[in-house]
């Protein structure tokens, strides 16, 4: 054919700068596109041969070259693939943005499925001028007596064509690597795109370096294969003073290796895995070689294409500190890390991949479109997340206890991100109480309420039939307002003087250490209005305390006046709230609570940046509770103007709050210089 010119096919002059800034933000994404292209040429080749259409060599092996020559500054990309005619070099090359995948299935629209096409936009070669000051194609079709094309074009509006030399079936693209870009001709470099691109891809590529000397390995013999390049044959013979027969060896020419798994773990059968693949897939993408807890294998068909492997780390301890990974495929090919549309929040801090084949993707192929199939791709997932879950809730109670602590948070996470997510989760929520048994809230509400609820509702039911109307209806408001209290503990150590009081009196308590557990008890009590979650500081619980008789109550009112001014006085703080009580743990002589609604507020104060505003102005500050039933208590009652007073008032105050909450610098180190002073007073 004769030497053919022209301009290429496009809408505006500015097309490059486009592609180069907009639609391929990261330049080493060529790679990806221009192997992808090869291995759609090659499925369509393969296609032709399951049709008729075309018979493939008997000693056809599928693959894609790539050669990287750092002395000619260029890289090349090789496929067997079905290669093009001039015409077609015509039409998919100088026309851009028309997509030859796209023309093959609606061509074979009733023969063939789409989804082991990886190409549907017509960019993906021009990727290669992102990096290239020229690019050539020398191509073969597969068809009966076409004849070889060479086409080039140098900076990607002016292209050449003429006949080629080419004597394979398939094309060849070799990209002319502008100054920026060399790179890419370092073997390590492009080792290092294509593992990030094309790991999974289903076609085995190889990567060389043009004029590279030839490396050897000496196998057995025996294991020579029909395709190994044998540079000698070796005879080994047994080492002085061991017995045995020559080994026969052969010295070969290094077998290529793949850098595409094909047929990656994902795409296999459920049944067909075992735990140990599970285990090595994820410690090969992930370099992670801490063992998973668990995986849930995804493998749907209908109503769209989705598979996918979502593993759950062992999570730390700080929620912060949680840091998944996702990759999302499309038909093998990495499109990108998190995408926020199909992966949702919450199950960001699991690592694990996904192969949506579907997932309608822009011209790029790393940017989704927005659409509401993404959200049922979404939907889906975290369909199946909490399906896996509730499942080994219902089926294996022991082991999913042993993950709880490492998955909760992410659980509770997901419970307050996604609504459906909760609901499907509500009944499979575990929690810890202080003998660390597992229980589920509806158990903890039953503990709660006590044996005498139940005594209680007899009695109600038995009067049922006698009440009036207005009876009733004074009832259910004092229902609305009466709530379930459910203690809970932040920090064992912090509160193990609350802790031991709770147990002292066979009273329990659920422990809910991590950060994310505020927002998810305001979480429960939005969800749960007969719920009221209680800190165990937040108040003195009548069981821990002994009930004043009637003829007591006027001397203990004058007791409790007195230490209030007592301690008022000695504390410089006139607006102290001090309050006394009869508790039963003699052992305790002071404690401190605030209550749960103060706290919060607290909280919510800090949260919002408000730590430097007075906190007293919300009634925010501890009181102070006292045990009129401990002997150092009673001390200060009996002997008002000893000299010890202040200091005993003092620790009294200071140990209450060390129970309740870190001391501040200056606080502690007054505590710790009273302490020694006490101590000193123990010597006279």
């Amino acid at each position: 054919m004769a030497v053919k010119k022209g301009t290429l096919s496009i809408d505006s002059e500015n097309i490059f700068p486009i592609i180069k800034k907009w639609v391929y933000s990261d330049h080493d994404i060529f790679v990806r596109e221009l192997v992808s292209n090869g291995c759609d040429a090659i499925t369509k080749l393969k296609k032709l041969d399951m049709m008729g259409e075309y018979e493939l060599p008997e000693d056809y092996k599928p693959k894609i070259e790539v050669i990287v020559n750092p002395e000619e500054k260029t890289m090349k990309f090789i496929d067997n693939g079905l290669g093009m005619t001039a015409e077609e070099v015509e039409e998919y090359i100088t026309q851009i943005a028309f997509s030859g995948a796209t023309q093959f299935l609606e061509k074979y629209k009733d023969k063939t499925t789409d989804d082991e096409m990886i190409g549907h936009f017509g960019l993906g070669f021009y990727s290669a001028f992102m990096v290239a000051d020229e690019v050539q194609i020398d191509t073969l079709s597969y068809k009966e007596g076409a004849k070889p094309v060479h086409w080039a074009s140098q900076g990607g509006t002016e292209y050449e064509m003429q006949e080629g030399n080419k004597t394979t079936v398939g094309s060849e693209i070799t990209l002319f690597l502008n100054e920026d870009s060399l790179e890419f001709a370092n073997e390590y470099r492009a080792r290092e795109v294509l593992e990030r691109y094309c790991s999974f891809m289903p076609t085995e590529i190889f990567l060389s370096k043009a004029n590279a000397e030839p490396e050897y390995d000496t196998i057995d013999e025996d294991d020579v294969l029909d395709t190994d390049t044998v540079v000698e044959h070796i005879t080994e013979e047994p080492k002085e003073g061991e017995e045995g027969e020559p080994k026969k060896k052969a010295k070969i020419v290094r077998r290529p290796v793949s850098i595409s798994d094909t047929h990656p773990l994902w795409t296999k059968n459920p049944s067909e895995c075992t735990k140990d693949d599970y285990i090595d897939f994820y410690r090969k993408v992930f370099m992670d070689y801490k063992e998973p807890l668990f995986w849930i294998h995804l493998n749907m068909d209908y109503p769209f294409n989705l598979k996918g492997i979502l593993y759950f780390p062992k999570i730390n301890t700080e929620y912060d500190s949680i840091e998944g990974k996702i990759k999302l495929y499309n038909n093998q090919v990495f499109i990108a890390d998190n995408i926020k549309e199909v992966i949702p929040e919450f199950l960001m801090v699991l690592k694990g991949v996904i192969d949506c084949p579907d997932l309608p993707l822009n011209v790029s192929r790393s940017a989704l479109q927005n659409d509401g199939f993404v959200n049922k791709v979404a939907d889906y997932i975290s369909k199946k997340v909490a399906d896996k879950l509730n499942g080994m809730f219902k089926t294996d109670r022991e082991n999913y206890e042993k993950y709880w602590d490492d998955i909760s948070p992410f659980i509770k996470f997901g419970c307050l991100k996604d609504e459906k997510f909760g609901e499907k989760m509500k009944n499979s929520m575990l929690y810890k109480n202080l003998d660390h048994k597992y229980m589920t809230l509806e158990d903890i509400i039953k503990e709660a309420k006590g044996e005498e609820a139940d005594a209680a509702k007899t009695e109600e039911t038995k009067a049922e039939e006698t009440k009036t109307d207005a009876e009733e209806s004074k009832d259910a408001d004092a229902k609305e307002e009466e709530k379930t209290r459910i203690f809970y503990v932040t920090d064992e150590v912090q509160q193990s003087q609350y802790i031991n009081m709770f147990k002292a009196q066979g009273q329990d308590a659920i422990i809910l250490t991590h950060n994310i557990d505020s927002a998810f008890i305001t979480y429960l009590e939005q969800k749960h209005q007969e719920v009221q979650f209680l800190r165990i500081d937040a108040d003195v619980h009548d069981s821990l305390k002994d009930e004043v008789a009637e003829d007591e109550k006027e001397e203990f009112q004058k007791i409790t006046d007195s230490l209030v001014e007592i301690f008022r006085k000695e504390l410089g703080n006139e607006k102290l709230d001090v309050k006394v009580e009869k508790l039963k743990d003699e052992n305790v002589a002071s404690m401190a609570v605030l209550s749960e609604e103060n706290r919060r507020m607290q909280e919510m104060m800090k949260m919002y940046g408000m730590g430097g505003m007075d906190a007293s102005m919300f009634g925010s500050q501890a009181t102070l509770v006292l045990n009129a039933n401990h002997p150092l208590v009673q001390f200060l009652v009996a002997n008002k103007d000893s000299k010890n007073v202040s200091i005993i008032c003092k620790q009294l105050y200071d140990l209450a709050m060390l129970a309740h909450k870190p001391l501040s610098p200056e606080e502690m180190t007054a505590f710790v210089k009273r302490s020694n002073d006490i101590m000193m007073l123990l010597t006279k």
